[in-house]
C-alpha cells in the first residue's frame, strides 16, 4: 500500500501542522485568559470551557488529517498523539511566557498581557522554569489531566470512525470495479444454433384422403 493511496504521509504532516497551530493558539489563550469575561471563566468552575478548548483543538487535528481520505490505521494513534501533545504543548508555552514575562518585569510594574508580551525572548526567558512549574500542575490538579485525555480521546475517535468509513468505501468502489470488469469478461449470450435451410415444407395433402384416379 502507498503513502499516496493510505493518506498516511500527508496525514502526518497536515496532522502535526495543526497540532503546531492549536498549540500556540492555546499558550495565548492561557495568558489573556484573565481578560475573558467572568462568566465564561468561572461558570461550572471552569470546567466546561476547558472541555470545549480541548474538544475543539481534537476536532481541528482530526479534521486536519481527515482532509487527506485517511486510509492507514497507523493515523488514529497518531492523532491522539497530537491532540493530547498539542494541549501540553500549549499549557507549557502559555507557562513558559508567563514566566518570563514575570521575570522581565521589575516589581510593581506587572500591567495585564496583551499581545506585545507574545514574544520569543519571553518564552526562552521562562522555558527552563516551564517544566518544574508544569509537572507541578500536573501534580496539584487533575484538570489538566482532563484536558489532555479528552483531546486525546476525541481525536482517536474521530479520525477512527473517518479511516473506517474511507476503507469502507473504498472497498466498495472497488467490489463494483471488480463485478464490472468480470461482467465485461463474460462472453455475449447467444441464441441456438438455427439452420442455414429452410426445413423441408410438410405436404398439405391428407395422406389418408384417397386421390382422383382420373387426375393422374
Amino acid at each position: 500500500m502507498s503513502h499516496n493511496r493510505s493518506g498516511l504521509l500527508a496525514g502526518l504532516i497536515t496532522g502535526l501542522l495543526a497540532a503546531l497551530i492549536c498549540a500556540a493558539a492555546l499558550g495565548v489563550a492561557i495568558l489573556f485568559q484573565l481578560r475573558m469575561p467572568a462568566a465564561i471563566t468561572t461558570f461550572g468552575n471552569g470546567f466546561p470551557l476547558l472541555l470545549a478548548v480541548s474538544l475543539a483543538m481534537a476536532a481541528l487535528v482530526s479534521f486536519a488529517i481527515s482532509v487527506v481520505r485517511p486510509r492507514s490505521f497507523v493515523l488514529i494513534p497518531v492523532a491522539a498523539i497530537y491532540a493530547g501533545g498539542a494541549v501540553m504543548a500549549g499549557q507549557i508555552l502559555g507557562i513558559s511566557i508567563m514566566k518570563g514575562v514575570g521575570l522581565r518585569t521589575p516589581p510593581g510594574e506587572e500591567s495585564p498581557a496583551d499581545l506585545t508580551v507574545v514574544t520569543l525572548d519571553n518564552f526562552l526567558t521562562g522555558l527552563p522554569y516551564a517544566p518544574s512549574l508544569y509537572q507541578d500542575v500536573l501534580a496539584k490538579t487533575w484538570t489538566t489531566w482532563l484536558c489532555i485525555a479528552v483531546a486525546t480521546l476525541a481525536a482517536l475517535i474521530l479520525v477512527t470512525l473517518r479511516v473506517l468509513r474511507v476503507r469502507r468505501r473504498q472497498r466498495a468502489a472497488a467490489e463494483a470495479a471488480q463485478a464490472e470488469e468480470k461482467q465485461a469478461k463474460e462472453p455475449e449470450y447467444r441464441a441456438p444454433f438455427e439452420p442455414a435451410q429452410a426445413p423441408t415444407p410438410k405436404p398439405t395433402t391428407d395422406l389418408f384422403t384417397p386421390r382422383n384416379p382420373t387426375g393422374d
